[in-house]
Parts: C-alpha cells; structure tokens; sequence
C-alpha cells in the first residue's frame, strides 16, 4: 500500500506518519510507502525510515507528476490556517482552495479512485443574524461559515463530495476540532492561543489570552485527532453513512477551565504567566465556531472526545519530559 500525506512534514502530518509507521498497515493492508508532501522536509526521524520518501515543494507544482502516479490512500492535510485566510484571502484560495482541486484533479487523473481523507474543519459552521447556531451541533446542521477560511473548507468539502459522487475517488470529509495542545512555535491560527495558554507558561514563558474566560470551545487533543483521521481512511461507506462529511468527537470547555486545568497539574506560578488582552478579530473568529457538538456518527466509529482538559494537559507535559 502506498499513502500520500499532504502537509507531511506539519505537526499533525508528521504525528500522523509516525503512527502509521509504527502500526506497518491500514485497513488491513500493509504499508509499503509513505509519500510526506509539504513546502518543507520531514523531520529527521521520519526522512531516515526506509519506507519514506520525501516530496518537497508547492503543492500544485507537485499535482503535476502525480497524475502518473497511483495512492492507495492520500490524507489531505496541507492548509493555510484561519487567521492567515483573513488575513491575505489570495493566500488562503490558493493553499486551500486551488491546490485542493489540482489534487483532486490528479487523483482523477491517475485513475485507481483512491481514497481520500479531506481535513475539513468546524469553521464550516458559523451564526448569523438570520441563522443563529443551535445549541448543539448535529450531523445535519446547516454549515454556514463566516470567515474565508471557513468557505475555503466547505467549498474542498463540496468538491470532495462530488469527485466522490462521480467515482474519481473514494472520499471522506472529517471536520477537525481545535488540536491543542500543539508543540513548537505559535501558527497563524487564530485558534493558536489554546495551545499557547498551555505551551508557553510550562516552558517558563509569558502568554496571551485574547478572548474572554467564560468563552467555550470545542478541542481534541493531537491523540484523538490522529485516531479520527486513521478511522475516517479505514471505515467502509457503509459505516459513514450517506453523508461524507463527520463532525469529529468534541470535548466542551470553557477557556477559564483550561487554566483551571493548567493550575492542577503545574501549579498556580505557571497559570500566572498567562495574561489577558482582548482581541475582538480573535474573539470574533473563534466566537464564531460552535463549541457543543452531538458525537453519533463519530461514536459509531468507536471514536470518542478526551475525558477532560486535564488528561490532555498531562498528556502533554508527558510527551514534553520524553523528548
């Protein structure tokens, strides 16, 4: 089996890897090559295993050879993140929507109707005066996205559908909740701040908080996000459903209970390096995202939301003291 991951060398590209890796299959099949797509190289563990093969550079250009070249399975990871999208809306159609369809374009082109796991994103819902959100988020809720980055999302979800529909490739639509916590520095997301909140103030440093306490959202942690992405590429048609597209399980919390949870397992020294600057762009965007989702369709998967902010916390500081 070969698998095509784009955005490969990323924080959820690479984890992503690893785990495949460490597995040696998918879906019953055992992996042969991995193929990590991105602007940059892979990290170094991963660009030693044999069984990966490094593919560096824009996106589009490299559509163009892989219209010769056949995937069993491609997870399209690669994006430009929120805050960038409304930020520089030429940026966010070109990484997001362009570069989707020129992918789409290739598998088509290669002819073996591969399948697709599209990383969508909960941005595809979004109030307005006329159609305020519900108070949970079903299956069926209307997406009504309110940021570019958000109708960039729904617009790959509609053409992952369609290429579905026609057989150019066997497609699913999984819709990301907020990762956190992420390692590293901070990205152009304006959902960045949940990691930073936590990241930031354990290595010692200052934090912002741009968004009221009371504010709730809806969060994953990189482990559960890995688990969905792996079951969405594994699942028949059957077990989805008619609809592609699935809401991911959601953990529910409000930004005051993070830091609660921050102050339980590093102490009240490390919460109080978090300080509080309102930004109304951010607190508009990630206001804007529903935070209570009804977890069905992704519970039929056997996928489940973290217990609590605290075990991702712990986690975290876990995987942190390893490396």
């Amino acid at each position: 089996m070969k698998v095509l991951i784009t955005g490969g060398a990323g924080f959820l590209g690479a984890r992503l890897a690893r785990e495949l890796l460490h597995r040696g299959h998918l879906g019953g099949e055992n992996i042969g090559e991995i193929v990590l797509a991105d602007l940059y190289p892979p990290p170094a563990d991963l660009a030693a295993d044999t069984r990966v093969r490094a593919a560096a550079g824009a996106l589009i250009a490299q559509c163009v050879g892989w219209r010769q070249e056949t995937f069993d399975v491609v997870f399209h990871l690669a994006a430009a993140v929120s805050a960038e999208c409304e930020a520089n809306f030429d940026l966010g159609m070109r990484s997001n929507l362009d570069s989707t369809r020129a992918l789409l374009d290739a598998l088509r082109a290669a002819g073996n109707a591969p399948r697709l796991v599209f990383a969508s994103s909960v941005a595809v819902y979004g109030a307005d005066p006329g159609l305020p959100l519900p108070q949970e988020i079903c299956h069926d809720t209307l997406p009504a996205p309110q940021s570019s980055y958000g109708i960039q999302k729904f617009i790959c979800e509609q053409l992952v559908a369609d290429y579905t529909r026609k057989g150019f490739i066997d497609g699913r639509n999984v819709r990301l909740m907020t990762v956190v916590v992420r390692p590293g520095a901070p990205n152009g997301a304006a959902s960045g701040f949940l990691s930073s909140i936590v990241r930031e103030p354990v290595n010692g440093k200052p934090a912002i908080c741009p968004v009221p306490l009371d504010m709730k959202v809806a969060l994953a942690s990189p482990a559960r996000t890995i688990a969905g992405l792996i079951a969405a590429a594994e699942a028949s048609r059957e077990a989805i459903g008619g609809r592609i597209a699935i809401n991911m399980p959601a953990l529910t919390v409000s930004v005051g209970e993070m830091l609660d949870a921050l102050e339980v397992a590093a102490g009240a020294e490390v919460r109080s390096r978090v300080r509080f600057e309102p930004d109304a762009q951010i607190a508009r965007i990630v206001g804007g995202w529903p935070a209570v989702f009804d977890n069905t369709r992704a519970l039929r998967l056997a996928l489940e939301p973290d217990p609590d902010f605290l075990s991702i916390v712990r986690a975290y500081l876990t995987e942190r003291e390893s490396k």
